[in-house]
């Protein structure tokens, strides 16, 4: 099966070594830049439902501003305490510097 991708922005729209959130489809995505490449997951949290987008980045792990649990931005595994339940990840592709995801 073929995957759909979508554009979502420019590649020089995520900061290095932080992460954006946009919206794709009616679905909050938050995307990271990480040592060069781009990564997607869902920006809620499984614990406290907060945007990731508004944590903090590290070492290619996005913590959660409200609880401070973190997931891996590659994974989307749940790292730590409070955190049960990962958070799902999407394929992500940079073609002629523009950002596309497949959602499905």
């Amino acid at each position: 099966m073929d995957r759909e991708w979508i554009d979502v922005c420019d590649l020089a729209d995520i900061p290095e070594d932080d992460v954006i959130a946009q919206v794709v489809a009616d679905r909050e995505i938050a995307f990271y830049e990480v040592e060069g490449e781009i990564y997607a997951t869902s920006n809620r949290c499984t614990h406290g439902d907060a945007r990731l987008s508004d944590g903090f980045l590290e070492d290619g792990e996005i913590e959660c501003p409200l609880h401070q649990g973190r997931f891996c931005v590659r994974s989307g595994k749940a790292q730590c305490e409070p955190l049960t339940e990962d958070i799902r990840t999407y394929p992500v592709r940079v073609d002629n510097g523009r950002v596309l995801v497949a959602l499905d």
